[in-house]
């Protein structure tokens, strides 16, 4: 990736020193929400089985009384279940898809405690509707209240709430990297400050020297006057002997947390677990960026979507099929080779858009060859068939890669899908972009297409691979991908 040479970072956020109390707030917040949300499942799930009368065996007779002292009997026993499986920890907040995974997970065991308790007690009788739907029911509630005050939190950041001040240790270019990552607040929850360097300024330093904020000696002194509360250290600028001297530094401070980069952050965008081996701390690096529940939840999206689409898209695919061979001969198919995740290669389905005899077209332009070696895009291409102008304008020439997505060689939505031969253009991060399925659309399509830059396709790839979850899929699907084909902006 190249070094960002115009780094600006953010001034500190007008309410970020009182992010402890936000958090506590925050917390206690989340705490009211999950017994709202544990009350409405609980209460839903007796309608559903009583009033309405879904039901797994109808010899239970509901007794109210007794469903409403269990709710409230429940209810504060699930808390302590959340609390015991620490979702409430700030670890697991505002971040990740863990939080929903452990939520999910403290309702799974507290109504299996539930079912284990019913087989002790003769007396305690429970219809089992009641208990699968208050089971269900409560895993969605929950989750549901959990996205909710995250989406809230998300708006608050920008105001300055539930962001810690932050600086980073070190100034190289892995150190600038993370700044740019990390200085959007409302994602990061970080308010990068500036950095703290050696006495040794290098050629990097003067790229943003406006932003040190002094030595690795004025280290106390610095996080003091900052009120720092956050730590990143870009483990690749720093020997050693550095390190272990900020380490001491920052462990006799209170109350400030000192974060470690794997010193592989150009490199890498898989998950990362350290285990103890003989003793010895290693990193266990992912070959995948996405976890089992991320991978479950994205597929189960895009299946659903597709067999849903494909009711309506059907008649369109006939319709594309029969222009495409009335305005040019050949077939209506294409198929592209290209890789896909793990570097598997697959053959990519898309509508033709170009002449059969295309290459001889082109063969007569040569500066239109250079151009299209240079970028893989030509914005003003002979080969381009009448119907495949519109086709592409449209993004309908991508509509039969929905046969790849039920394949499973594709998602609904990743990063771009490119040839083999464009893999060198990657770079160090060729690696990192096998890590997940190729999509049809994705970042680089809602934020320009074939107008951005390789460089910046690169970036807005990387970026998604990074930042991934389910709740960015379902934006770029249902808020950006439609306003960009409307637009048009970058099809060609």
């Amino acid at each position: 990736m190249a070094l960002d040479t115009n780094l600006v970072l953010p001034k500190l956020p007008k309410f970020t020193s009182g992010n402890a109390v936000h958090r506590k707030v925050y917390q206690w917040s989340l705490l009211l929400t999950d017994a709202a949300m544990l009350l409405i499942a609980f209460t839903l799930a007796y309608w559903l089985r009583f009033e309405i009368g879904i039901a797994i065996s109808n010899y239970v007779v509901p007794t109210p009384a007794a469903y409403i002292r269990l709710i409230f009997l429940l209810v504060p026993c699930w808390l302590v279940l959340f609390a015991l499986f620490r979702i409430y920890d700030f670890r697991h907040l505002l971040g990740g898809t863990k939080e929903y995974a452990l939520a999910v997970n403290a309702c799974t065991s507290g109504m299996m405690i539930v079912i284990i308790f019913s087989f002790f007690d003769e007396g305690f009788v429970i219809a089992r509707g009641w208990l699968v739907m208050a089971w269900l029911l409560s895993c969605f509630f929950v989750c549901l209240g959990r996205f909710v005050a995250r989406r809230t939190a998300y708006i608050l950041r920008t105001k300055g709430y539930f962001v810690s001040p932050a600086i980073i240790i070190g100034m190289n270019e892995e150190a600038i990297a993370i700044a740019s990552q990390l200085k959007n607040s409302s994602a990061s929850g970080l308010a990068i400050l500036g950095f703290v360097d050696g006495n040794n300024h290098n050629a990097t330093n003067k790229i943003a020297k406006r932003h040190i904020l002094g030595t690795f000696a004025e280290l106390p002194e610095v996080i003091q006057r900052n009120r720092i509360s956050e730590v990143v250290v870009a483990t690749t600028a720093l020997t050693r002997e550095q390190l272990l001297n900020v380490f001491q530094d920052v462990s006799g401070i209170p109350n400030v947390n000192m974060r470690l980069s794997s010193g592989l952050y150009e490199v890498l965008t898989t998950g990362m677990q350290v285990t103890m081996v003989g003793s010895v701390p290693l990193m266990n690096l992912g070959h995948l960026r996405l976890d089992p529940l991320e991978s479950a939840f994205k597929r189960i999206l895009d299946i659903t979507l597709v067999l849903w689409s494909s009711v309506f898209l059907l008649p369109i695919f006939g319709v594309i099929a029969f222009l495409i061979r009335l305005d040019s001969p050949g077939p209506a198919l294409y198929r592209r080779r290209v890789m896909g995740v793990g570097g598997r290669q697959f053959d990519a389905f898309k509508f033709r858009t170009m002449f059969v005899n295309g290459d001889e077209i082109l063969a007569k332009h040569p500066e239109l060859q250079a151009e299209l070696k240079a970028t893989h895009k030509l914005k003003h291409d002979p080969r381009i068939t009448r119907i495949g102008h519109w086709l592409r304008l449209l993004s309908l020439d991508e509509l039969p890669q929905l046969i790849n997505v039920l394949l499973g060689q594709m998602s609904l939505v990743g990063p771009r899908m490119i040839s083999p031969e464009e893999m060198e253009k990657y770079g160090a991060q060729a690696s990192n972009l096998l890590t997940v399925k190729p999509g049809i659309t994705g970042l680089w399509q809602v934020s320009g297409r074939s107008d951005l830059s390789y460089d910046e396709r690169v970036q807005l790839d990387m970026n998604y691979i990074r930042n991934y979850t389910i709740w960015s899929d379902l934006q770029i699907l249902f808020i950006q991908t439609l306003p960009a084909v409307v637009r048009g902006r970058g099809a060609y």
